[in-house]
């Protein structure tokens, strides 16, 4: 008798553990949040006991890790093209990504749980896909004092990943393995909404939940004017309705907010930069890291159902404006591929702030900054939301890249750009780029010394292509982000990424002492080249006593320089 009771016991407590589902967050009175073996046991578990979710392995981490998501749907289907089929909006949403930033990782997990068991609703027409932990490396490189800045948890992870990567860094460039498995992802979801859930650093004020919302110029078309208009609004004013007064991301750290600030740009190496290529609407919450951690996890949590619920609502006009700006990019004839700040508009906005006022530091006897809590303040404030064009590029019917450049070559078929290969030798008539001037950054940066500030000269020429090499026609979805990958003056194009410092080396060269005769006689068998030396030397005092310099600029202009020096290996069928 004792047995069976026993037993009944076991099976009662089972279910009742079932039914509640605790995280270590809630577990440790707010305080902790999971270890990602914590976090990983906890989803099993929700799969183990609800038919609504299920959890998806993709390829491994530089960690050693798979990278897994958790797929949430009412009708239990977990096939992103049947939701695609079915008009349900796709939120696709992002944690740990800097794991030292974990709110959205302890939120997701209440999340699903309470999905998972009806407890908040979860439309028919939406569905949801879940990163468990994105940044594993780091979320495995646990501790209590990096994140300095911090109220809590008691520990967590580092930001950099296992090559000590910051992978909100790595969208476009994809060095670590967790970026290319994000390409994946990404595209297999095909996502409408995006969620990238992170902790802030800077200015102190009293919100908890900042936004940094897609610059709806940059996303563009009917999809950013519905954000800006009417989405971003019912969001705020759905958070409001819960007590959790939002502001967009505060982009400052001074004592004068009064003056306004400008929205960050999100360039396409950062997650929502990279999201809105591909019209996807991105968001990413930013918590206030003095907050306590209780009440930013709380906040992420209801901000992720303040999105499910208003993406259902505006369900069918979300899914509308995005697949006809996907249909309007394949046709579009040029893209903006450099931004400014339009500082004649702005968005009036509510912040609530605290003063800033100085006092001399304890550390170095100088005047140093700090927030008035005394003094809490609640102000308009104008943000500066609006860009401008600074370069547009018209788009080419097609490129072509040599198939030497599999890196690249990868990254584009990663991203579901369609292609064809020359199917024999040829010698095509292109439209090709010589660099002209490139700055490149004195310091590392994420592995890599960026180029910036980039120009070229274009020339019209016929180039000799192998068996094999790639042939991209343009009037495919990813149109914008071939444009912002392969044109080399974009921000974040290959080039300025490194992919083509082979070029920028010169392979073959010459003895003064031996092209000193042979230049001679290029000379008088090209008279229009020395008239050019001779009109330099007399302009530039500098060139004039260099001998150097003019046997090398006689080089150039003749046929024995390497074509390939400085020329671009990425051509435009016009």
């Amino acid at each position: 008798m004792k047995k069976i009771f026993f037993g009944l016991l076991v099976i009662f407590c089972n279910k009742i553990q079932a039914q509640k589902f605790p995280t270590i967050f809630e577990q440790s009175n707010y305080k902790e949040s999971a270890t990602y073996f914590e976090c990983i046991r906890y989803y099993q578990q929700l799969a183990k006991q609800f038919t609504n979710i299920r959890i998806v392995n993709f390829g491994n981490t530089d960690a050693g890790y798979p990278l897994q998501i958790v797929l949430l749907s009412n009708d239990q289907k977990f096939n992103p093209e049947k939701w695609r089929q079915e008009q349900k909006v796709i939120i696709f949403i992002n944690n740990g990504i800097h794991p030292g930033e974990p709110d959205g990782i302890d939120a997701s997990m209440m999340l699903a749980r309470d999905i998972a068991k009806k407890k908040i609703n979860m439309p028919n027409n939406v569905a949801l896909a879940i990163i468990l932990v994105y940044n594993i490396g780091g979320c495995l490189n646990r501790n209590s004092t990096t994140r300095v800045n911090q109220n809590g948890p008691l520990n967590f992870g580092f930001r950099g990943n296992a090559q000590n990567l910051d992978l909100n860094r790595d969208f476009i460039k994809n060095d670590s393995k967790e970026a290319k498995e994000f390409a994946k992802i990404f595209h297999w979801l095909s996502p409408d909404i995006f969620i990238d859930n992170h902790v802030s650093d800077g200015a102190d004020y009293q919100h908890t939940m900042t936004l940094l919302t897609t610059q709806q110029t940059k996303l563009g078309g009917e999809t950013g004017k519905f954000l800006h208009d009417v989405f971003e609004p019912a969001l705020y004013k759905n958070m409001s309705s819960k007590k959790w007064e939002m502001c967009p991301y505060v982009n400052f750290e001074s004592a004068n907010p009064e003056k306004g600030w400008e929205a960050f740009f999100d360039a396409p190496r950062y997650s929502s930069g990279y999201a809105a290529l591909f019209s996807t609407i991105a968001f990413v919450p930013e918590t206030h890291m003095l907050k306590p951690f209780k009440d930013r996890v709380i906040s992420t949590y209801e901000l992720m159902q303040s999105i499910i619920s208003e993406s259902s609502k505006y369900a069918s006009s979300i899914k509308e404006k995005r697949a006809a700006d996907l249909k309007k990019v394949q046709t579009q004839k040029s893209f903006t591929i450099s931004w400014k700040t339009d500082t004649t508009k702005f968005d009036t906005i509510r912040f609530l702030g605290y003063n800033g006022e100085y006092k001399k530091s304890d550390v170095t006897g100088m005047d140093r900054l700090f927030y008035n809590h005394e003094k809490p303040f609640d102000k308009k404030i104008k943000f500066y939301n609006y860009l401008l064009p600074n370069k547009e590029i018209a788009k080419p019917k097609a490129y072509i890249i040599p198939q030497g450049w599999y890196a690249v070559i990868d990254l584009l078929k990663l991203n579901k750009v369609q292609y064809q290969q020359l199917k024999k030798d040829s010698l095509i008539d292109v439209e090709a780029y010589n660099i002209e001037q490139y700055k490149t950054s004195p310091k590392a940066y994420e592995k890599h010394y960026k180029h910036n500030n980039v120009t070229v000269k274009t020339k019209q020429q016929k180039v000799q292509f192998l068996k094999g090499d790639y042939l991209i026609f343009t009037g495919q979805i990813a149109d914008r982000f071939l444009v912002e990958t392969l044109e080399p003056e974009a921000e974040d194009s290959y080039f300025n990424w490194n992919f083509f410092d082979a070029i920028l080396q010169q392979k073959e060269g010459y003895s003064d002492y031996r092209w000193e005769d042979v230049a001679a006689n290029y000379l008088t068998e090209n008279p229009a080249i020395r008239v050019a030396l001779e009109s330099k030397k007399k302009s530039d005092s500098a060139f004039a006593n260099n001998s150097s310099a003019q046997l090398d600029f006689v080089y150039k202009n003749s046929k024995y320089y390497e074509a390939a020096h400085l020329r671009y290996p990425v051509y435009r069928l016009n």
